[in-house]
């Protein structure tokens, strides 16, 4: 019978090791609401933007020779009355943007 509580134990505490472990790796990542707002403050800082979105499932973005894991937005911006387009990815664990275009 002692058995069989100490395999239950050990079998319980990986467990809950396991989740716990899950729970911290998902506070430390950035979610991708925040992610568009930090964003949205850069490009901010070169005037107003008009529009925004963001995707909610990361992806494996290379940059440089370095592989991040990044979520892929893009925003809006009216400059000398055109409206242009950038899009951008943002480093799921820091939320820094890693890279931004002009795509129209």
């Amino acid at each position: 019978m002692g058995m069989k509580k100490t395999v239950l134990a050990l079998g319980v505490g990986i467990a809950v090791g396991y989740f716990a472990k899950q729970q911290l790796d998902q506070v430390k990542k950035i979610t991708p609401e925040k992610a568009l707002k930090q964003a949205k403050e850069t490009f901010k800082k070169q005037g107003p933007i008009s529009g925004s979105w963001i995707y909610m499932q990361p992806q494996a973005v290379e940059k440089n020779g370095l592989l991040y894991n990044a979520y892929r937005g893009g925003v809006t911006r009216n400059l000398d009355g055109e409206n242009k387009q950038y899009e951008f990815y943002v480093d799921v664990d820091t939320g820094a943007v890693i890279d931004s275009i002009q795509t129209a």
